[in-house]
């Protein structure tokens, strides 16, 4: 059970008007101030994914249940990170702990197949439509290299192609163009692999479709965020994923949805389940595994035939693409996998989590509107994007999906620094945990209570942010 926990100063009372909202924050958190300066002794950054990166530091949490979670100081906080989008259901749902405890008691790792791994992949066939055949991995970051290595294995050509902006993980196939400025390379990464990428501008088809007829490019496949850049933070156009559909169809070139972040939350299916295009292969993660590690790629039988050992010598030394991994499809996860997958497959999980995602969304744009601040937010699905620091162009929609005439670059940025840095430190200070400092990833275990709560507390940040003078000329 979680315990109870207090905030030391109440949600609704006034901190001291000589206090920041930074020096309010670090003298809130002692005890994780106090450790993240322990971990930088021993992890580079004091962090173990950056995104996790913030300042003056992050915070360090013991337990978690439901929406909610509570910090090493004893704050009891709303959780919009939710597993960084894994925890559709919530922390803890008690049905994947009793599948998961039961499971750990018969073993985590057995070094052989069993049942589990193949009722999970079952369900991941019953709800994806492009799973005709399914390979499981332990990340997400694994299953878009295999997909890459699937695409080239299959094609017999040598590069793939991606959209600046899109997220695939973090092996040296996905990085290329991923954060602006898009045209530079990450540093570490091989030449001979950049020059296996074709990073395609941001939902540019006419670009990919000149790039696709380029004689030199030799492309095998085509990946992308089938929401759009980082789940929609930089949406797609209206028909964009039906053209491009046809255009890889046209060339013989693979086309990859990497559902990572989209898979079971956009609907049962996916993306792919929302709007009826199905690509080649599809990798999936995060809501996969109930919010264990566990990944996928699901895709055409023909395809992932290249994945199978035969009785031929020959085929197995120059055709089939290796595939080990120690923790592939491991008893724990598998167990998590299936109680998620079985209850998220109702469609009611996904409408629910939408329901509040648009109320936190419409709550926020009052407030920014009410305050005159420049910013708005935005999303699909059970997600809620918010950038802030710049205007939205005309009349701002409340229940804002996909905004129109603003940079990729702002989109992807969210806002200066030290105004994201403040907005962050304020909302946790109120009890909210904003996913990336500013936005939101929704699961049905949030309330409307939770919504309200959190939408009347970043009205009262937003205050303390113009007085401090963050805002700038607004």
């Amino acid at each position: 059970m979680v315990r109870e926990q207090t905030r030391p100063i109440p949600r609704d009372a006034t901190p001291p008007t000589t206090l920041t909202i930074e020096q309010q924050f670090i003298n809130e958190h002692p005890r994780s101030h106090e450790l993240y300066q322990r971990e930088r002794a021993a992890v580079p950054g004091g962090i173990t994914h950056d995104v996790r990166h913030a300042k003056p530091f992050p915070i360090y949490v013991e337990q978690a249940h439901g929406s909610k979670k509570w910090d090493v100081d004893g704050h009891e906080l709303i959780d919009y990170t939710m597993g960084h989008g894994a925890l559709l259901l919530g922390h803890s749902h008690p049905e994947i702990v009793d599948a998961t405890v039961e499971q750990m008691r018969k073993g985590t790792h057995y070094g052989a197949g069993h049942q589990g791994e193949i009722e999970w992949a079952e369900w991941v066939r019953r709800l994806v439509p492009s799973a005709t055949r399914v390979k499981f991995t332990s990340s997400g970051t694994e299953a878009t290299l295999l997909a890459m290595r699937l695409a080239r294995a299959f094609t017999g050509r040598g590069k793939i192609l991606k959209f600046a902006g899109h997220f695939h993980g973090w092996h040296d196939f996905a990085l290329p163009g991923y954060a602006p400025p898009f045209d530079q390379p990450p540093p570490g990464i091989p030449r001979a692999v950049l020059d296996s990428v074709v990073v395609a501008p941001i939902n540019d088809l006419d670009a990919v479709q000149r790039l696709l007829a380029h004689p030199d490019h030799d492309i095998a496949g085509v990946i992308l965020e089938p929401s759009g850049a980082s789940y929609a933070t930089v949406p797609l156009p209206d028909g964009f994923l039906m053209r491009l559909r046809a255009l890889t169809a046209q060339r013989g070139v693979l086309l990859l949805f990497d559902e990572v972040v989209t898979g079971f939350r956009w609907s049962p299916g996916g993306v792919q389940g929302l709007t009826g295009i199905t690509p080649d292969l599809t990798t999936l993660a995060k809501i996969l595994a109930g919010g264990l590690p566990g990944g996928a790629v699901a895709g055409r039988a023909d395809i992932m035939e290249l994945l199978e050992f035969k009785d031929d010598p020959v085929w197995n030394r120059t055709r089939k693409v290796a595939h080990p991994g120690t923790y592939n499809a491991n008893p724990v996860s598998a167990a998590a996998g299936v109680t998620a997958l079985r209850l998220v497959s109702d469609p009611a999980v996904q409408r629910g989590a939408d329901a509040l995602a648009r109320r936190l969304k419409r709550g926020f744009n009052e407030a920014l509107l009410r305050h005159d601040l420049p910013g708005f937010a935005y999303g699909e699905s059970s997600t809620v994007n918010t950038v802030v620091g710049t205007r939205y162009p005309g009349d701002l929609p409340l229940e804002l999906e996909h905004p129109a005439g603003v940079a990729p670059e702002v989109l992807k940025a969210r806002g200066p620094e030290p105004l994201l840095a403040a907005l962050r430190a304020g909302m946790l200070l109120e009890g909210m945990d904003l996913w990336h400092g500013a936005g939101a990833i929704l699961s049905v275990a949030h309330t409307v209570e939770d919504i309200d709560r959190t939408v009347e507390a970043f009205d009262r940040v937003l205050a303390r942010l113009r007085a401090e003078g963050l805002f700038g000329e607004s």
